[in-house]
């Protein structure tokens, strides 16, 4: 099937956008894509094998996430990483992400608690500090998309996916220099478990520890 017709059906490009979004935003938050690096929506839609219009859509949407800006004649690139802009984040996801955590412990349903208990027991299983820093990155990722998820209000969901993607290219642009990156990944065991078994007040006490103890390890070593 060619780009062509999958671009002029309206379903298909918003299905097209969504798939592009998210392998875009991954490559940028994984700094696959390095901040400042000129992104060509050709190349990009070449390689993701589709049209230009679902990748530029998906720009569109990066650039209201602050993952992409793009300048008149200029072009549009990656966002820079702006070690300044630790604090900021830092200061959110301290106050959002315990809420999160305490309301997937208060409001998960009997099917969401068996799903992070499971979630909980394969991150336990993991030799983590035997694998590649990028899959911990990525693991990272997963466990707080599924907290905030379970917490079940899409828009504080929206808020710390946001503030998350940017506090992760930070974490990843010191990732070699970080020496417990496999312990901050590991801290997620105790949480899943506090928010499997409905226990508010540790889920609140253990996101709030992550969320700091993530800006104290970035910070030791810039």
């Amino acid at each position: 099937m060619t780009a062509a017709p999958l671009d002029s059906d309206a379903t298909a490009i918003s299905s097209l956008a969504e798939r592009a979004y998210v392998a875009i935003r991954d490559q940028l938050i994984m700094l696959d894509l390095r901040p400042g690096e000129p992104i060509d929506d050709y190349e990009l839609a070449k390689a993701l094998g589709m049209g230009r219009t679902p990748v530029r859509e998906a720009l569109k949407r990066l650039e209201v996430d602050r993952l992409v800006v793009s300048f008149p004649r200029r072009g549009t690139f990656a966002t820079g990483v702006d070690i300044s802009d630790l604090a900021p984040i830092s200061q959110i996801r301290a106050q959002l992400q315990p809420l999160a955590a305490r309301r997937a412990a208060d409001h998960a349903t009997r099917a969401e608690r068996a799903e992070v208990a499971e979630l909980a027991d394969r991150i336990e299983a993991m030799d983590v500090a035997r694998m590649d820093r990028a899959e911990l990155m990525r693991c990272d990722l997963t466990v707080h998309r599924a907290m905030y998820r379970v917490a079940g209000n899409p828009h504080l969901e929206d808020v710390l996916i946001r503030y998350d993607n940017l506090a992760t290219r930070i974490f990843c642009l010191f990732l070699d220099r970080l020496p417990r990156v496999d312990e901050h990944v590991g801290e997620h065991v105790q949480l899943l478990q506090a928010i499997a078994t409905g226990d508010a007040e540790r889920a609140d006490e253990l996101a709030r520890q992550h969320v700091l103890g993530f800006e104290t390890a970035v910070r030791a070593v810039i």
